[in-house]
């Protein structure tokens, strides 16, 4: 059975597309068929990781949202891209970073009851075995959407006052929207930091699994989103963790 994860975060800047690209493409090189939904209209990005250019992008979700066009119309198979082969495969839904395309969702919205039927043809279309949502930070409807229908919710939180506050009520969103399965991922951890007391701290404080914990890595800030970090370091310690977490899922 495909399983939907949807990746998300309380406040923006935890590094959470890259997050959701690493981790992605970690389970499609397993060989799995594995399909990707920027759903941060106001915000997209993760297109960038995927080496998709702007320019070849003919077809996004805000068409499929506009009732323009089916959302498979705009899934792109980026799996050469990323350097992916034989039976692994990745497809990314993208948003649109037309800057009149963001203005008009920012205006007008969308129905986002369209995101649950869009994301049931893409799995069925695709004949996905998982479905990743890369979601926009905070809570509204849109990510309320995402929590309850998916079966794995990351949460990424950063070891900030703000953000254990703000997962803090994410947490209690999803447990009111009986999320089926809740993990945790800390980000951008100081090499000062004592990382057995962070994840025994954070699985008490909220009751939950931390999946895995990621170091704050100047090699991940200079590859500058310009590629999946996993493929072009397999064997650093960021790739490992992404694997822990990927196995996770994959239980």
């Amino acid at each position: 059975m495909p399983k939907v994860v949807s990746v998300h975060s309380y406040r923006g800047g935890t590094g959470k597309s890259n997050f959701t690209a690493n981790l992605a493409t970690t389970i499609a090189q397993q060989g799995n068929r594995v399909g990707v939904v920027d759903t941060d209209v106001p915000s997209p990005g993760i297109h960038n990781i995927f080496g998709l250019d702007p320019e070849n992008m003919h077809k996004t979700l805000n068409n499929y949202l506009w009732g323009e066009s089916e959302i498979q119309e705009a899934a792109y198979d980026v799996s050469a891209n990323v350097g992916l082969s034989g039976d692994s495969k990745l497809f990314l839904v993208p948003s649109s970073v037309r800057a009149d395309d963001i203005a008009r969702v920012l205006k007008d919205g969308y129905d986002v009851r369209l995101l649950n039927d869009g994301f049931r043809k893409l799995v069925k279309n695709l004949q996905l075995d998982y479905l990743f949502i890369d979601t926009h930070p905070g809570l509204s409807k849109e990510t309320f959407l995402s929590i309850a229908i998916s079966h794995v919710l990351i949460l990424i939180l950063r070891p900030d006052k703000q953000d254990y506050q703000g997962t803090a009520v994410t947490v209690d969103v999803a447990r009111q929207l009986k999320v089926r399965k809740l993990l945790l991922a800390v980000n951008k951890v100081h090499s000062k930091l004592n990382v057995d007391a962070l994840k025994q701290k954070i699985e008490e404080s909220y009751d939950a699994p931390v999946a895995g914990i990621f170091p704050l890595s100047e090699d991940l800030v200079q590859l500058a989103s310009e590629g999946v970090f996993c493929l072009r370091y397999p064997d650093h310690p960021i790739s490992q963790e992404f694997r822990k977490v990927a196995q996770r899922i994959m239980e």
